[in-house]
């Protein structure tokens, strides 16, 4: 996390100017006309950009896409806002949202408010690495069973039925992605677009029809403040979606494997290595299917694209960057061509 910009005064290049977002909230009755808002950066945001916003007694967070280089449909705040409304009472911990405004002429992009909460997350390996073993462990258990209790949602039961598509959830996924990478212009890693092919070459039947968060990992899940085991919410929807549920473990595993240890490399540390009581890559799918209350096939592709669509999405950070440094960039293929490598040993 970077550090935090506070910031009352709108500037042109503010991706948040407190002044314009405080007369968007009274005019939307969040808040009484004249009351000022203060804005806080709360990270730097390689992908969404989050900002906790205070005034008038609220206490809010606020979600934007990055100011520019968005890739299409990769940011969708009415998307985020939605689902995490929709899914609000179904046992799934979520945020309170507050507001969604799809007017790109107010910040300039569409955004939304949800309730700050109080907590705690699991994302520094030192921290990880403290944790006493029972508490690392029920963490590590509870992160998939509330995955489970996300794939045991019915999708239109909570109102997301209009997102259902007759299309299959990986013919789409696979255009997407294949779109991605075609897009960010990512030419330095042939072998990706081999693993592309393979993969529209071997997809398999359909898994279990489910509400799929689309970057389900430690990172993204935030414990109780007073109880560190009990997950508070999962945050950070942008590719939510609904189609195969094994996706989400799928892409549980690829952070918890090879791939999440190489990208947790310049991190501080891989979280899964932190601490020996967190569970292993079997522990974990145990106590998923077990929760879920059925069997997962065909677990490797789901992992293997997963791998796969998550060194898209570095590519994507580098062609959003204005004129990265060479070293970045040299890294940054590194990093690419490393995941790919990866991705190809998935169940060999």
């Amino acid at each position: 996390m970077s550090g935090t910009h506070p910031s009352t005064d709108p500037r042109d290049d503010d991706p948040v100017p407190p002044r314009r977002l405080a007369e968007w909230a009274a005019k939307a009755g969040l808040v009484d006309a004249g009351t000022p808002l203060t804005v806080t950066q709360l990270s730097g945001g390689a992908s969404n950009l989050t900002y906790r916003v205070t005034g008038g007694g609220h206490d809010w967070v606020l979600r934007r896409p990055p100011a520019r280089g968005a890739l299409p449909t990769a940011h969708d705040m009415a998307r985020e806002y939605r689902v995490q409304a929709a899914l609000a009472g179904s046992g799934v911990p979520v945020a309170a949202m507050v507001a969604l405004c799809e007017e790109p002429a107010v910040l300039g992009a569409p955004f939304y408010l949800m309730e700050r909460l109080d907590g705690v997350f699991h994302t520094d390996a030192a921290e990880v690495a403290a944790l006493p073993a029972p508490v690392a462990r029920e963490a590590g258990v509870n992160l998939v069973r509330v995955l489970a209790t996300l794939h045991r949602v019915d999708p239109a039961g909570v109102g997301l039925g209009a997102m259902i598509r007759p299309e299959p959830y990986l013919h789409r996924q696979l255009r997407r992605w294949r779109g991605q990478w075609d897009r960010v212009g990512f030419e330095d890693v042939p072998a990706l677009d081999g693993l592309l092919r393979r993969l529209a070459a071997e997809v398999p039947e359909s898994s279990a029809l489910g509400i799929v968060h689309g970057d389900y990992n430690l990172g993204n899940v935030m414990y109780r403040a007073d109880d560190s085991a009990e997950v508070r919410a999962v945050l950070d929807w942008e590719l939510s979606t609904v189609g195969d549920a094994a996706a989400d473990l799928g892409q549980l595993l690829a952070y918890w494997g090879p791939a999440g240890r190489l990208l947790n490399a310049y991190r501080g540390g891989h979280l899964p290595d932190a601490n020996a009581a967190l569970p292993d890559r079997q522990a974990l799918v145990e106590a998923y299917t077990e929760a879920v209350g059925r069997p997962v096939p065909d677990l490797g592709y789901y992992e293997r694209f997963a791998v796969v669509k998550l060194a898209v999405i570095c590519a994507g950070a580098l062609a959003r960057a204005k004129a990265p440094e060479p070293e970045r960039v040299r890294r940054t293929v590194g990093l690419v061509a490393a995941l790919a490598g990866i991705a190809e040993a998935v169940g060999a």
